[in-house]
């Protein structure tokens, strides 16, 4: 009997925003804003739905310039507004690879420290294109927030 454990991979992405914490949590929890800034690069995005409440479900539909679909979503499981958003995430291709995404939101002055942990990836392949996607969609989340 083995007593080892697996450690799957995870990723940190920390960043300061010239926005306050309220109005960077808004663009995670309002569905019309998540639709301003997720999708990373050429990627649009389709449809967003969200109800943010322990408990509550998400789902993002965004498209890739090939015209793929990239189907998203997750439960939340820890919601303190303006300071934390935990939920799970799976894509609609691969449910039994759910992981999990915890941000915080710190006050800074009159800007937010933020950071995005993402755990219990199912290998470093998917994590290392969950670190590409999520590096661009923080991109366009600072354009929406600092505008």
């Amino acid at each position: 009997m083995s007593t080892a454990t697996t450690v799957k991979p995870s990723l940190t992405i920390k960043r300061r925003f010239n926005a306050s914490p309220a109005k960077v949590y808004a663009a995670w929890t309002e569905p019309e804003k998540v639709k301003r800034w997720m999708g990373p690069g050429e990627v649009k995005v389709l449809r967003t739905e969200g109800d943010p409440r322990t408990g509550g479900k998400f789902r993002w539909v965004m498209q890739a310039p090939n015209g793929e679909n990239h189907d998203v979503n997750g439960v939340y499981r820890e919601v303190v507004p303006n300071e934390k958003l935990v939920f799970t995430w799976a894509w609609i291709s691969t449910p039994e690879r759910e992981s999990l995404v915890t941000l915080t939101f710190k006050g800074d002055g009159d800007g937010t420290l933020f950071t995005l942990l993402h755990e219990q990836f199912f290998d470093e392949t998917a994590r290392d294109s969950h670190n590409s996607g999520w590096t661009s969609a923080m991109e366009e989340l600072a354009a929406f927030v600092e505008a």
